[in-house]
């Protein structure tokens, strides 16, 4: 019996079956129980070691270290998410959207804004918000495709997810940069629950010599709510804090919501931080400032 062991990537797991891109091929794999042993679920986005055989089950031998994982979608090794914004229809929420920003900045998942409506409303509020704070955004209109090449070339060589709340152009966004999604994703919705392959996680496709991530409808995508930032590391979590959090007169206790002294309000009040960012951290600070760790 010949067997071959080679590097892969997981595009799927339905059903206990996984389907690793490995070699310019597809293959039907089985995990090996020692992962259920460890506790440890394969995931799409795994980089993993299969053995492929040839009269025999495909099997995924190893697991490569993760950068990241999810639990909703349950998927590993995200790069960018993609967070869809529109100027109108429904109106953007920046607590929504500094929430989103935060906790994939935890997760070490570059944040990536994507303002769409553009001809039907100006976006340069919004945009100056999130350009301000560093983060790559881009102004998109569906239908004129203005600013969809740019989003194309944030996929090469990398695993993106997209989010945002109904309404606002993701499906859009996604025929436009790869007509072929819109067909796929609506065929394997139509075999969900049938036959052995009942179980469903999230699955990537390659696009623009990356993956995108889909999650059904790519409407369902939210990152994990159990996975809450405690009070001393959010500050972290605004990157354009880094800058004046050290140069906070009592840098120790400061909070940076209305302490005296603090450097962080004094870069709101000269407008190197977004009022409307600095507002965010604070209504999250006010969340969680009473939670203990062993509260959790």
């Amino acid at each position: 019996m010949k067997t071959m062991a080679i590097n892969g990537i997981i595009l799927k797991g339905i059903g206990g079956f996984y389907y690793v891109e490995a070699a310019d091929a597809v293959y039907e794999c089985k995990a090996r129980g020692v992962f259920r042993k460890d506790g440890m679920t394969p995931l799409a986005g795994d980089k993993v070691v299969i053995t492929v055989n040839e009269n025999a089950e495909n099997t995924i031998d190893e697991i490569k270290d993760r950068k990241n994982y999810l639990l909703r979608p349950p998927v590993a090794n995200i790069d960018n998410l993609i967070i869809v914004v529109s100027t109108v229809e429904p109106k953007p929420s920046t607590f929504v959207i500094d929430r989103l920003i935060a906790v994939a900045e935890t997760k070490g998942i570059e944040p990536i804004i994507v303002i769409s409506k553009s001809d039907l409303s100006s976006a340069d509020e919004l945009y100056s918000i999130y350009t301000l704070a560093g983060f790559k955004t881009v102004v998109i209109s569906n239908k004129t495709c203005e600013g969809v090449d740019e989003v194309k070339t944030l996929l090469e060589g990398k695993i993106s997810a997209f989010t945002g709340n109904s309404g606002v152009g993701k499906t859009s966004l996604l025929n436009n940069i790869d007509p072929s999604l819109s067909q796929q994703t609506s065929e394997i919705s139509k075999k969900l629950g049938r036959g052995r392959h009942t179980t469903r996680q999230a699955e990537l496709f390659k696009v623009c010599g990356g993956y995108i991530i889909d999650t059904p409808g790519f409407s369902s995508f939210e990152l994990d709510k159990t996975n809450l930032i405690m009070k001393d590391e959010l500050a972290d979590c605004f990157r354009e804090f880094a800058p004046y959090v050290d140069n906070c007169k009592f840098t120790s206790s400061c909070t940076h919501t209305c302490d005296k002294g603090c450097a962080v309000i004094a870069a709101v009040e000269e407008g190197k931080i977004s009022r409307s960012r600095h507002n965010s951290y604070v209504k999250f600070y006010n969340e969680v400032k009473d939670v203990k760790e062993w509260n959790l």
